[in-house]
């Protein structure tokens, strides 16, 4: 009883994501929304983290399997993405650099702070 009741508080927030998703009018997938929600509720104490903590370990533990049908679908576009190959290779480069470059600045100025404020 208690994974689905775990089961039922992601499930909430999951569905909140999606109506906030069809309502407001901003361009953000419906699962972000949902991950707001949930870890705003986790900042503001509405939600605990053990009332959702088995659960999440579930879902995460089986996180590849979920990646399996998104796979396949690409390996049966697999003509129309080989035309395009160059731009998303070319995409892929830009954005692991970006994301490289702007996580080692966000490093840095967090070492910077904590060493200011005393903390290791």
């Amino acid at each position: 009883m208690k994974y689905l009741y775990q089961a039922a508080v992601i499930m909430l927030f999951t569905f909140a994501g999606e109506a906030l998703a069809k309502f407001v009018p901003v361009p953000l997938p419906a699962a972000i929304w949902g991950m707001l929600l949930l870890f705003a509720a986790l900042c503001l104490g509405i939600v605990k983290t053990e009332q959702i903590k088995e659960c999440s370990a579930f879902l995460v533990a089986i996180l590849p399997a979920l990646f399996v049908a998104p796979t396949v679908g690409l390996m049966d576009q697999a003509g129309a993405l080989l035309s395009k190959l160059p731009a998303i290779l070319l995409i892929i480069v830009v954005s692991t650099f970006l994301t490289l470059l702007v996580s080692g600045k966000a490093t840095q100025f967090a070492q910077k702070r904590f060493r200011k404020e005393g903390r290791k």
